[in-house]
């Protein structure tokens, strides 16, 4: 075997079709049986769009529904403006199985509904220890397990979000835009779902009853602005509770130390987190699978190809970082600049997208 991907989201599965399609031997061990849906990761822009082409997939061919427009709200402000991009909604479950499928497609071995409990340096290679006590060996691991932490591996500790989903049935259906919500300890976003509904993903600070009870995350996210109350009033919970993952590092971006493996490489939230209401951190994930996959084929080692993303992701880390900011501390001054200035909130949207996407 050539490479070992742990982990079969979006950067996993890029990785090893990547590596398929190259000739190489590489084996994709994803702990679920079967897709299913995560927080939140349901907003694609342009960069997400052409990286899926590039693998194969065409979102419109998914039935992906189209977004051309935000708007945001803080308080009685609501601004809007078109974005500067064709944007698409899609759930992660039907997302994730087409590039699982795409990968065995391509020659990957796919191993499902088993988990690599542990995985450490076997000479000079990797030594992976899976759930059912079978053990793998490759020279080349690829990190790509999302939020959750390998033993051994895990991310510096440090303050996180708890980040919360909710399948919604609105009493008037939402098309074609995407709202951004900010309130008291956290912001949400709302979006279109293709099959009629719409999406709720929700980033707080502490949560009590908003993680179990549907109607505490709705009256939570309806107190932070009068559009929210608007679209929310009426709101059938498609779920009888919020999708929920504590301790999500917004903000997080991966520096190696001293003592950096050169075999490990990370992609995807073990590699950077950005803040979810950019929604770009689904084409940064297959970006670094591709990325993470070409940087094994040519032999070039894992703090090298940590260096080259790190820059390539900077700017979009940068933007949604300073957008984050101004939501959590002076939301209703972010409204009224984008309300006076809607080019602005345009440059800002595109800023966060990945340096040489070309708009649609």
């Amino acid at each position: 075997m050539d490479a070992l991907v742990v982990g079969g989201g979006p950067a996993g599965a890029a990785a090893a079709i990547t590596l398929a399609r190259a000739g190489a031997s590489v084996t994709l061990v994803e702990r679920e049986a079967r897709a299913r849906e995560k927080v939140c990761g349901e907003f694609l822009g342009p960069d997400a769009a052409q990286a899926l082409a590039r693998l194969g997939l065409s979102l419109a061919d998914l039935g992906a529904a189209p977004i051309g427009r935000a708007r945001l709200a803080a308080g009685p402000r609501d601004a809007g403006w078109n974005l500067p991009f064709q944007a698409w909604s899609i759930p992660r479950a039907p997302l994730d199985e087409a590039l699982l499928s795409l990968a065995s497609e391509a020659g990957a071995t796919v191993l499902r509904g088993r988990a690599v409990a542990a995985a450490g340096r076997d000479g000079r290679g990797w030594m992976a220890r899976l759930s059912d006590g079978g053990v793998l060996h490759a020279p080349a691991l690829v990190l790509a397990t999302g939020k959750h932490e390998l033993r051994g591996h895990a991310r510096p500790g440090r303050r996180g979000a708890v980040g919360l989903k909710l399948p919604l049935r609105l009493a008037t259906p939402l098309e074609g835009a995407v709202l951004l919500l900010p309130f008291a300890g956290g912001y949400a976003g709302l979006q279109p779902r293709p099959d009629g509904g719409a999406n709720l993903c929700a980033a707080l600070w502490q949560a009590g009853d908003e993680a179990r009870h549907p109607a505490a995350l709705l009256a939570r996210v309806s107190a932070g602005s009068a559009l929210a109350a608007s679209w929310l009033r009426g709101a059938e919970p498609a779920w009888p509770r919020p999708l929920t993952v504590a301790r999500i590092p917004y903000g997080f971006l991966h520096r190696d130390g001293a003592a950096a493996e050169p075999g490990l490489y990370r992609v995807g939230d073990q590699f950077a987190v950005i803040p979810s209401l950019a929604g770009d951190g689904v084409a940064m994930a297959l970006a670094g699978g591709e990325a993470a996959a070409q940087a094994i084929l040519a032999g070039r080692s894992a703090p090298h190809f940590h260096a080259a993303l790190g820059e390539r992701l900077h700017r979009p880390m940068r933007w949604a970082g300073l957008i984050a900011y101004g939501l959590e501390a002076a939301p209703a001054a972010l409204a009224f600049a984008a309300g006076l200035a809607p080019g602005l909130a345009r440059l800002a949207a595109s800023r966060t997208r990945l340096p040489g996407f070309t708009p649609a």
